[in-house]
């Protein structure tokens, strides 16, 4: 597994940081296998993060609402990763607080799921296989979970390839396996450190249109982490800005989402903003 990048969204304390938290932002209301989940608030308050011979971001306040795609973009080695795996329980604060709905957040849990830039999956098992693994760790008979992987790789456009080994299919194809691995079990909040960045322009544009489909059957929040400007405006309610060592802004992005919309006179304006906030 790869690591890479992070997440989040303000709470504000910077005047910088700006926008309501957006529940409902995504359209949540399409069908899809099995009843949506209710997604988590996750948050963390004037948290310090990294490790104690190496901080690497201070004082950080985030809010991210049950429901609400954040995504979050900064610069490499800003603390995306670090934060991702804060959030996700791997990593212990350095001070200040971080909770799941009001919770403390002591320890990694199969309510958040993690997908990461490199895929996970088990090479020995098949795709369906692999897609089992959250079922079986939740005890389900072998004929159930055989029937809900093979609901989501078709979700996922894999129903023809359910029975190949990681290594017979692409690259995009082995990150709709792990997708759907990862909601097969019905997390909450779903944690993903630039799982598209390895992968092409045309296959990459359509992993976030197939990401935007399969989450409208959910009720999963998610944080999601990426370098690329442009795909965080697309895929997130809200965008996060990290740099210098804090969570610098906090920018709501206009929706609906119109992938041809490059003209669009406030699109410009918040791709504009995202750049020089970033230092590009």
């Amino acid at each position: 597994m790869s690591t890479s990048s992070d997440t989040s969204e303000a709470i504000g304390t910077s005047p910088e940081v700006s926008g309501t938290r957006g529940v409902g932002r995504v359209d949540r209301a399409a069908p899809g296998a099995g009843t949506p989940v209710r997604g988590t608030r996750l948050t963390l308050t004037a948290a310090d993060l990294g490790r104690p011979d190496a901080p690497v971001l201070t004082g950080v306040d985030l809010d991210i609402a049950a429901g609400e795609i954040v995504t979050v973009v900064g610069s490499s080695g800003c603390g995306k990763s670090t934060l991702l795996r804060t959030l996700a329980g791997l990593l212990p604060l350095l001070g200040g607080e971080v909770a799941q709905d009001g919770r403390p957040l002591t320890g990694p849990g199969a309510e958040r799921a993690l997908v990461f830039q490199e895929d996970a999956l088990l090479p020995w098992r098949t795709l369906r296989a692999n897609v089992e693994l959250p079922l079986a760790i939740k005890g389900l008979p072998r004929t159930e979970r055989r029937s809900q992987a093979g609901s989501w790789l078709d979700r996922v456009g894999l129903a023809d390839r359910a029975q190949q080994l990681p290594h017979r299919v692409s690259g995009g194809q082995r990150q709709r396996a792990q997708l759907a691995r990862a909601l097969a079990g019905r997390p909450r909040a779903v944690l993903m450190d630039e799982p598209f960045g390895a992968l092409d322009a045309q296959t990459r544009a359509g992993m976030q249109d197939l990401l935007v489909e399969v989450l409208r059957g959910t009720g999963a929040t998610v944080v999601f982490v990426t370098h690329d400007v442009d795909e965080a405006l697309f895929l997130g309610d809200r965008v996060a800005l990290l740099g210098n060592g804090r969570l610098t802004a906090v920018r709501d992005v206009p929706r609906p989402r119109d992938r041809t919309a490059h003209d669009d006179p406030a699109r410009v304006a918040l791709r504009r903003d995202v750049l020089s906030s970033l230092g590009t």
